[in-house]
């Protein structure tokens, strides 16, 4: 374990974590919601630095990246902990950990990197559970894939305070924000969070990305009854193109019965082609469908032209008009996204 960052001392012994909206309050011993920053002697110390759950090499497509070296392949890994509490998590079995022996695999940030070079990856994602909760672990892994020229991957639900949120981002070089909902009640109920924290954080990256920090997308998990009205689709669309542009890929994607979602129907494939629908007429330019066969789901056209650009089955991408560099070779349109 290491110190952690982002915390400051109470007058009654305890310690406040400033990382995420939750500030939660710790007595000696007590771990915060994370599971992984906990007060040892009145200092907030970071249990997971080091640490990993596994590894994994997987297609940049599957975090889900479809603008950002498509095609290539990414290592994965991931710790255990988070800061949120999703009944319909994919991963429950790492977010919801509460044993520190699913941290089985010591590696330093230098190894992972080194992994990643010799592996013939092109990233490094921090995935499966949230990176936030680790965060001094996660920027001390980005800078050393920096040194070895190869990107640094987060795929996380964006629940931080700003500070933090600064640091942590200006490390990454491409990043999935889960959007889980667009309205407070369904975060809330579902998932013990806010909604205007994970807004203010997508705000965030978006100006970091006008100075050229790190490349945007997002997903959007679909669960039939709770988040599919037509209403709040056009409300969430409407404000990425207000507030973040046209250009930001979005990604629906169907939602799976697990953990305390059993009883949750599968999200059938109309709702999200219709979800697709809402976001195009609303402006946004680059909308895809997940974990569902929708072949047009998985199709980047030219915005210009209509060519196309790119096409996928699954998590394979096929190189359609996408020229090199990241233009349309049909009318020489610059496509939003890092290509090799």
């Amino acid at each position: 374990m290491m110190r952690a960052r982002y915390w400051h001392a109470l007058d009654d012994g305890r310690v406040q974590c400033d990382l995420c909206p939750r500030h939660c309050r710790l007595k000696h011993g007590v771990r915060g919601a994370c599971f992984v920053r906990r007060n040892d002697h009145g200092v907030l110390v970071l249990t997971s630095y080091g640490r990993t759950s596994g590894f994994c090499i997987d297609p940049i497509e599957k975090k889900p990246l479809y603008h950002y070296f498509p095609g290539s392949s990414v290592f994965s890994f991931g710790t255990v902990g988070c800061h949120l509490a999703c009944r319909h998590c994919q991963n429950w079995h790492l977010s919801a950990a509460t044993d520190d022996a699913l941290l089985a695999r010591a590696a330093t940030p230098e190894q992972i990197a080194e992994a990643a070079v010799r592996s013939g990856c092109a990233s490094v994602a921090i995935t499966y559970n949230d990176p936030i909760p680790s965060l001094e672990f996660a920027v001390d892994v980005a800078a050393a894939c920096r040194e070895r020229g190869i990107g640094t991957v987060a795929v996380t639900n964006g629940y931080v305070d700003s500070e933090p949120g600064q640091e942590f981002f200006s490390a990454m070089d491409a990043a999935n924000v889960d959007l889980k909902g667009f309205t407070e009640s369904f975060y809330r109920r579902i998932c013990s969070a806010h909604l205007e924290p994970v807004l203010e954080t997508l705000r965030l990256i978006g100006s970091l990305r006008a100075a050229g920090g790190p490349w945007l997308e997002i997903t959007n998990l679909i669960i039939p009854g709770e988040n599919d009205s037509d209403e709040e689709i056009h409300a969430m669309t409407s404000w990425i193109v207000q507030s973040l542009g046209p250009e930001v890929p979005l990604h629906f994607s169907a939602f799976r019965p697990a953990w305390r979602m059993l009883d949750h129907m599968p999200t059938p494939r109309a709702t999200l082609a219709r979800a697709r629908d809402i976001a195009i007429a609303n402006g946004l330019r680059y909308v895809y469908t997940g974990n569902v066969y929708d072949p047009e789901g998985g199709v980047t056209r030219c915005a210009e032209c209509g060519a196309v650009l790119m096409s996928r089955v699954g998590f394979e991408t096929r190189i359609g008009a996408l020229g090199p560099g990241g233009v349309c070779s049909r009318c020489a349109r610059p496509v939003p996204g890092v290509f090799a």
